[in-house]
Order: structure tokens, then sequence, then C-alpha cells
């Protein structure tokens, strides 16, 4: 199962294993209270898009179209997280504040599609 966490959330027993899907790395988060089992970064949005999308709900739609075709691009580290989603719990941990519209959201769901 897949879980989704801010990075800014307290890690807990529950999250499994633990993977941050950004490309960079939260700020103000000290990698002990992140407790991170692994840091993806190749997985993240490229940072032009990252820099296109800029959180805008506008945006929305056209940034999950264009993630996703990055994303396609990634067949093995998302063989990687299926595999490893499909034997324990896992959780990605991101850094953005909205929690409806976030890279995590997008990878999730291209799993759900695998």
């Amino acid at each position: 199962m897949i879980h989704l966490k801010r990075a800014y959330d307290t890690a807990g027993k529950a999250d499994g294993l633990r993977i941050l899907v950004e490309r960079l790395w939260p700020r103000g988060v000290s990698k002990e209270v992140a407790k991170l089992d692994l840091w993806l970064k190749e997985i993240a949005p490229s940072a032009e898009l990252r820099t296109w999308f800029h959180h805008d709900p506008e945006r929305w739609p056209d940034f999950r179209k264009k993630y996703t075709a990055e994303l396609k691009a990634q067949p093995g580290a998302l063989k990687l997280l299926k595999l490893l989603s499909d034997r324990e719990d896992v959780t990605f941990v991101y850094a953005a504040h909205d929690e409806e519209h976030n890279s995590a959201v997008v990878l999730r769901d291209a799993l759900g599609k695998l």
C-alpha cells in the first residue's frame, strides 16, 4: 500500500518504507527528523516542470499530464517503486503544502495503473 505524507509531518511506524520523492531536500527538515529510507530524486518532476507548475491549482490538469509523460521515461524507477509497494507499506514523502495537488499524488496514481 502507498501512503503520502508531508516531509514536515512526524514519521510513524505505520509509514513503512519512507521514500522522499522530491528533487530538492525539504527546507528546515534534518535527516534525523525525516527518517527516510530512500531518496529518489530522479523520479521527481523535472526542474522546468516544477518551476512552471509552481503549485498553481489551475495548472494541475496540465501538470498531471506532463509529469505522467516524464514518469513514462523512468520505467526502471517505476518498476522498483511498484515492486516495493507490492511487498510492503510505502510512504512517499513530499514537501508541498497542498496535499491534493502535488507530484506524490501523480506518482501514486501512475503506480496504481501498472
